[in-house]
């Protein structure tokens, strides 16, 4: 019974997230109401905020779920903050699980289309860049005592942001020009070894483990 019910919880967060994105999609994040979303999804809208407690998060769930400074902080001994990400970003790009194309460009251009959706992934991006910063303060024993350590890892965490934020935008792109999934997948595992190999030899040595 219990597979059942989490399976059947599934299938309904499933379908409030379509349907709203297909409404989205049609006549743009502010002008759908979440009673409209409800409906269109055939659930009560005390359910519809089960799944998803704000209309900002039936689109920003699928967004925030990259969790880089775990990856960080849970590394193996003696591997590097760069290996770690660099090895978190590899599973995912050779790995990217049901991902739909089409569903994924959809998803992009009703974010871009929407001031209050922009402003939600900025949001989301900074905390993430400030866990980063966070997770690589935690690092090496020489931090302790360099003044400038706060400042480095600001620096750091904002690059690595940016790169891996360039590359996301640059396989999106790819795919909503027309770029099959296998092909856009491949050429971004590329980039993904050229961003990592230009920030460790930007970095150096610091915070190494």
């Amino acid at each position: 019974m219990t597979g059942l019910r989490e399976r059947k919880k599934r299938q309904t967060r499933q379908a409030i997230a379509e349907a709203a994105m297909r409404l989205f999609a049609e006549r743009g994040f502010e002008a759908v109401t979440v009673n409209e979303i409800a409906e269109a999804a055939g659930v009560a809208k005390v359910t519809l905020f089960t799944y998803f407690p704000t209309k900002e998060s039936l689109v920003l769930d699928a967004v925030a779920d990259d969790d880089v400074a775990k990856a960080v902080a849970e590394r193996r001994p003696g591997q590097s903050p760069l290996d770690a990400l660099r090895e978190h970003y590899r599973t995912f790009t050779a790995d990217p699980g049901d991902m739909e194309p089409e569903a994924l460009v959809t998803m992009m251009r009703v974010i871009f289309e929407s001031p209050t959706l922009v402003a939600g992934v900025n949001q989301i991006q900074y905390g993430e860049r400030v866990a980063l910063t966070h997770a690589l303060m935690g690092t090496g024993e020489r931090q302790a005592d360099d003044p400038s350590a706060d400042l480095t890892a600001r620096l750091m965490a904002a690059q690595i942001s940016a790169a891996t934020l360039t590359l996301k935008e640059t396989f999106f792109n790819r795919l909503a020009s027309g770029t099959p999934l296998s092909e856009a997948g491949r050429e971004l595992m590329e980039d993904l070894e050229l961003a990592f190999d230009l920030l460790e030899r930007g970095f150096g040595d610091r915070f190494t483990r």
